[in-house]
């Protein structure tokens, strides 16, 4: 199943092959019975990412809770990424409701490991999608990181930084406007992976 979705390598060796849907039960159920008690989740959530194994990382993002994640935590979760989809995971549906989310994208921006840079756009783009009420103004100074990273060449970090301006584009028309500004921008670069990244997000964006 791994295979199937271009999830291979360690993940591959370290996984028993359940499906997501039987992973995301499992959590289920945990959530429910550590909903009163934040912290036994989140010990949990630590004990069952040192397995290495891949299903129990997945539930380990899965009944983790955000106030509970530390910085340190973050940055030794993100350095062990061997995969897109433990990173995505991992950045979607916990690190981007951590209050050190923000931080996180400018340090991991700089990274030279491909998913750690990864994490940093995914980030960006979980958070753009979730936190409602944060202000337009706070967004701004991230176009200027999402320049530096578009001109990355690797598969996963460029797709990530794409993710990252579409998801911030969409938050509102004043947003969308720069967003856009800076996709244009990228789309007549000479470096092909920062024009792959502007004809990217322009695409999306006309679709909208």
């Amino acid at each position: 199943m791994q295979r199937q979705f271009g999830i291979t390598g360690k993940v591959a060796e370290t996984a028993f092959g359940v499906r997501m849907a039987d992973v995301q039960r499992v959590a289920k159920s945990v959530r429910k019975r550590g909903k009163e008690n934040a912290a036994w989740n989140h010990e949990l959530a630590l004990a069952l990412w040192e397995t290495g194994q891949y299903e129990a990382r997945m539930v380990s993002i899965h009944v983790d809770v955000p106030s509970q994640v530390t910085s340190s935590q973050m940055d030794g979760w993100a350095k062990s990424f061997t995969d897109w989809a433990v990173c995505d995971t991992a950045c979607f549906k916990l690190f981007d409701r951590s209050p050190y989310a923000f931080a996180k994208v400018e340090k991991w921006s700089k990274s030279s490991h491909e998913f750690v840079k990864r994490a940093a756009f995914a980030v960006l783009a979980g958070v753009a999608l979730h936190d409602k009420g944060r202000p337009d103004g706070d967004y701004m100074p991230f176009f200027e990181v999402i320049r530096r990273g578009a001109g990355d060449e690797r598969n996963f970090v460029k797709k990530g930084v794409s993710w990252a301006l579409r998801g911030v584009g969409k938050r509102s028309p004043g947003l969308r406007k720069h967003a856009q500004a800076c996709a244009q921008e990228l789309a007549s670069s000479d470096d092909p992976s920062e024009r792959w990244v502007g004809k990217d997000a322009l695409r999306d964006f006309a679709r909208r």
